[in-house]
């Protein structure tokens, strides 16, 4: 009787294979996940970076921000999904509040890692929160950095609305994006930004530029997986794109996700601002 085959655990992304891959040209695909099916599904999909976003406060909590998110759901949906992944990067969104100084975003960003399981974990805003960046990855916690429309700024911004439109406001973000990396980030996500900001953000930095609504010339894309999936709720944002749309399963969606970021198939200018 011959042997069964043995089997082989897929080879994980570890954090400097984002940076090769923007070196290489290519394109790193990324979704949210809160749950281990979630995590498994975008996982075997050929997604690189799975995110554990604050996000959950909305889609899964039904909340109308994601303000409300405490450190204690996100560790506890961030173990949940690392039980489903094996090949993707993990990376754990920071809820607000979490990090109001080096030493507390240390504490609750170690939760993350050692407890979520997470491999990286994001920040939103700039300035002061690059105090913070510094300090965690000073202390062997990657970074990914979060600007431009930042959702746990909406008070401020008085909702989710485009952000970098005027020669100041992009000026102060691509100033921003220069900060980060220069505070140790290793990876960074662009919001709603316009897509002519992002091609001089994306070439303006050496760290991997992944977009949500910041055109084609990023060096990756992210779409929350309930959005690519169809599930979105109320008004659509013009960068959001149904792929389940015409398929038969939801792994076939991500599987066409994948390929059309992977291919510069998407996001196309009507996905763009």
């Amino acid at each position: 009787m011959n042997s069964a085959e043995p089997i082989t655990k897929p080879v994980s992304l570890k954090v400097p294979a984002l940076r090769q891959m923007k070196a290489d040209g290519m394109r790193i695909t990324a979704s949210t996940a809160y749950d281990s099916t979630f995590g498994s599904l975008l996982d075997r999909s050929g997604i690189d970076v799975v995110l554990v976003g604050d996000s959950l406060g909305m889609v899964v909590l039904g909340e109308r921000h994601t303000l409300s998110v405490s450190m204690d759901d996100m560790v506890h949906h961030t173990r949940a999904v690392s039980r489903g992944v094996q090949r993707a990067l993990l990376v754990a969104d920071m809820p607000f509040a979490s990090y109001p100084d080096p030493a507390t975003a240390f504490r609750n960003a170690a939760r993350l890692i050692s407890e979520g399981r997470a491999s990286m974990v994001k920040l939103e805003g700039d300035g002061h929160v690059f105090e913070s960046v510094r300090y965690l990855t000073d202390r062997e916690i990657p970074v990914c950095a979060h600007i431009g429309m930042t959702p746990q700024s909406i008070h401020r911004f008085g909702g989710f609305r485009l952000q970098g439109k005027s020669d100041e406001t992009a000026a102060k973000i691509r100033s921003a994006a220069i900060a980060a990396e220069a505070a140790g980030a290793e990876m960074l996500v662009l919001e709603c930004v316009p897509a002519s900001l992002a091609v001089d953000v994306t070439a303006s930095v050496s760290i991997p530029v992944i977009g949500i609504g910041a055109g084609i010339a990023c060096d990756g894309q992210i779409l929350v997986s309930y959005d690519l999936l169809g599930f979105t709720t109320g008004r659509r944002p013009r960068f959001v794109k149904n792929f389940l749309a015409g398929r038969d399963s939801a792994e076939a969606a991500v599987r066409a996700y994948v390929d059309d970021v992977r291919n510069g198939l998407f996001p196309t200018l009507d996905n763009s601002y």
